[in-house]
Order: structure tokens, then C-alpha cells, then sequence
């Protein structure tokens, strides 16, 4: 595809010319006609693999004639009913369009361009490091340990009087990673007075001890904790685009001031507050992933994978071949894996947890083509 230059009359900035966009998992369209296929199983985007709650549904359909009407600033209803579910004071929440709206709005109200620095680790979600650049605020980057837990020392060390934020995902993407809340709190304290330690919990109701990861309950007690969630993952809500963050009030304050008016619709909004009352839906969802992580983990061990342990909604892993061949091979035949080139682990895949028949008819297909690449390998070696 060919890009267009910019004309030199128009002062376009540096940094948006140098940008490389989000790389987001192919889509279930681009794979059906890439490959001409009826059937596509998808695995790549971490979604939710029981859909949408019937509740979420029906209240959609509900709100659906009001469309044509503006949200109420602020989103008042879901911010009292996520209040109430999770035991927080309402001035502390804020809601967004998606929680990568929240990241950049928090980007832009801390940290002065050509001045502060973000710490993040490497790799982690691109857009921390996208929207930091993009805010004119120096990336300093951590590589993670080998078994890619989190390097502490290594952040410490890389903090100065200049740091406005550090980035944590907790469980971590894409290794599924996860480190205790204690341990989280014990860095917070050790931050820069002027730093934020902003913790995305987009997976934390996939760990098997939630309350053991996460500082929520803590939050009254630290006043440089930002803490990002999303409905997109246990909720089914992806499509609508909708997240929210849990901060110091002064914070949320001032984050609400910057916000574009309306970024969270009504039918998110509906959709959101009905998805915190089906609890059912929640437990279905969260008892469905935890049940096909464990057993799908220990399948692919057997079939020689090496697969690092997981608090989310996906499992990373080597495969016993070429793992960019195996994802090609595996598009082919209409399963769609996370290949993680952009994370710059070209050897690794990650593997969403899908419904018991997606999973199975994974593993099936994963199979036959690591036998056949054995054979293969085999057979060159025989003629070689």
C-alpha cells in the first residue's frame, strides 16, 4: 500500500510521520476471504468466549430507539452502579471509551512534553508506548526477565525526578504472567514522589485468586495508583468499547475535565450496567475460562509445546516447530493464533481461550500439523 507524503506547507508534527499504527489480530472477514474458508475459529483477540450476556443483549435492544440522544455527561448511572460493585468512592471512577482512551487522557494531563519520562516494560501493550511518544514524553524501556516476570530492580533503576508514569499489566500480555497485589504496593512506595504507577487490570477476572493480585481494596491507603479496567474481556463488551479507571480524585478530576464530551455512548453505557448485574453470565464466563486454560495447557504440553503459566484469558507458548509456519499452517485451516512478531517473540504464539469445541478442534488441527511437520523433517533427513 502506498503512503501519502504530506505536503511541507502543512505543519504536520514528527512524530505522527514516524508512527506506526496499532497492529490489532486479523479479523474473521480477512481470514474467510484470504483463504476462502466458510468456518473460522477465532483465537487471536483475547474476546470473550461465551459472546455477550443475554442480559447485555436484551438491554441493547431496549435502548436502541433512544440512540438518538446524547449520553448524560459523565456516565452518573454507571459510575454508581461500578461504584457499588466494587466498594469505591464514585469519585474515583471514571469511565472511557475503551480503557486506551483513559491511557492517552492520563498522557495528557501528567507529564510535560520534552520533559518527563514513562517507564515501560518490553514488550508490553504498544499503546502505553504510542501514546507516550505521541504526548512528546521520553520511553524508557525494561526489558523483562527471561521467564518474563517482572524485572523490579531493573524499573527502579530506570525511575528519576522525571518520571511521571510506569506502566504495569497485571496478569501481563502476552505472557499471562502475574505478580501479587503486596508486591505491587511495595514498588508503588518505592516510586519518585511525582510518578504514577498506572496497573492495567484488563485481565484480572481470569486469575484464579483475584483479590491476591489485585491493590484495589488498598487504594484509599496510596495516592499514586491508577488502576485501568476493561469490559471487553469477562464482560463480552469488546465492540462497544467501553473501560474505566480507578485514581486519586484530584486525578479523575482533571482527566474528566480533558475528556471529550459523549466518548462512552448510551448503548455502552446501557450495555455496561447490565453486564455488572448479570452475575451469572460472570461466572459462566470466568468458570469457562479457567477450566479450558488448565486443560488446554496441559494438552498442548503434551504435544511438546512449552507453555508458560497464565492468570488470563490466553496461553503464550513455543510450539515444536517454526511457529510463524505452524500460525500460517493453522490460518489454512481456519484457526486463527496470535502470532507475536510485534511483541518481538517470533518464536512464541498465543492462544486465546476459546469455548471446549474451539479449543479441541485447535489442538486437532495443531496436532496434525506437527505431526506432519515431523514426517517431513523426517523424510529430508532419510534423503538427505
Amino acid at each position: 500500500m502506498q503512503h501519502a507524503t504530506p505536503s511541507s506547507a502543512y505543519p504536520v508534527r514528527p512524530v505522527v510521520t514516524s508512527f506506526a499504527p496499532y497492529s490489532p489480530g486479523l479479523s474473521l472477514q480477512e481470514i474467510r476471504k484470504a483463504y476462502q474458508l466458510s468456518h473460522v475459529i477465532k483465537l487471536a483477540s483475547n474476546e470473550n468466549p461465551l459472546g455477550a450476556s443475554p442480559l447485555v443483549q436484551q438491554s441493547i435492544a431496549r435502548e436502541a430507539p433512544v440512540v438518538f440522544r446524547y449520553p448524560r455527561s459523565g456516565n452518573p448511572e454507571l459510575i454508581h452502579e461500578l461504584a457499588k460493585a466494587l466498594g469505591v468512592d464514585p469519585a474515583r471512577l471514571i469511565a472511557g471509551n475503551g480503557s486506551d482512551e483513559l491511557i492517552d487522557l492520563l498522557l495528557r494531563v501528567v507529564g510535560l512534553p520534552g520533559e518527563n519520562n514513562v517507564v515501560l516494560l518490553e514488550p508490553s501493550f504498544s499503546i502505553y508506548r504510542m501514546q507516550a511518544e505521541l504526548s512528546g514524553l521520553d520511553v524508557r524501556r525494561v526489558p523483562l526477565n527471561s521467564d518474563f516476570s517482572f524485572p523490579w530492580r531493573a524499573l527502579e533503576q530506570n525511575m528519576d525526578e522525571r518520571t511521571a508514569f510506569v506502566f504495569l499489566t497485571n496478569p501481563d500480555n502476552p505472557s499471562g504472567h502475574a505478580t501479587s497485589a503486596r508486591r505491587i504496593l511495595r514498588f508503588a512506595e518505592n516510586l519518585p514522589e511525582q510518578a504514577l504507577l498506572v496497573l492495567d487490570e484488563a485481565y484480572i477476572d481470569f486469575a484464579e485468586d483475584p483479590d491476591s493480585l489485585s491493590p484495589l481494596k488498598h487504594m484509599e491507603e496510596t495516592d499514586n495508583l491508577v488502576l485501568l479496567r476493561t469490559f471487553s474481556k469477562l464482560y463480552g463488551l469488546a465492540g462497544l468499547r467501553l473501560g474505566y479507571g480507578i485514581m486519586p480524585p484530584w486525578l479523575a478530576e482533571l482527566v474528566q475535565r480533558i475528556k471529550l464530551p459523549f466518548s462512552v455512548n448510551i448503548l455502552a453505557e446501557k450495555a455496561g450496567i447490565a453486564a455488572l448485574r448479570d452475575t451469572v453470565f460472570r461466572s459462566m464466563t470466568r468458570e469457562t475460562v479457567l477450566d479450558q486454560r488448565r486443560e488446554l495447557a496441559s494438552r498442548l504440553t503434551d504435544l511438546g509445546c512449552c507453555v508458560y503459566p497464565s492468570q488470563a484469558n490466553f496461553l503464550m507458548f513455543q510450539p515444536p516447530m517454526d511457529a510463524q509456519t505452524l500460525h500460517r499452517r493453522l490460518l489454512e485451516k481456519g484457526i486463527i493464533v496470535r502470532p507475536l512478531n510485534s511483541y518481538g517473540l517470533s518464536e512464541y504464539l498465543r492462544v486465546s481461550i476459546g469455548r471446549e469445541d474451539e479449543n479441541l478442534a485447535f489442538l486437532d488441527a495443531l496436532q496434525r500439523i506437527v505431526a506432519d511437520e515431523s514426517e517431513k523433517t523426517a523424510d529430508s533427513a532419510r534423503n538427505g
